[in-house]
């Protein structure tokens, strides 16, 4: 049975945080790509984030 593709909430530009390593600091969406989310985080640097398995946290 075929899956349907994962669809994230997240978009370039929206502020998110990694909720297993908040020293890096808040991040900023650069790309979406299935459930591939690149984040350019201010203490870490751009990181590639699996969404299947990291719930990001969205940031007001």
């Amino acid at each position: 049975m075929p899956h349907a593709p994962l669809q994230t909430e997240f978009a370039p530009g929206q502020w998110v945080s990694h909720p297993q390593h908040p020293e890096w600091g808040a991040g900023q969406v650069q790309s979406v790509v299935g459930h591939r989310v690149t984040v350019n985080f201010e203490h870490r640097g751009k990181v590639l984030i699996n969404a299947a398995l990291v719930a990001l946290d969205i940031q007001p």
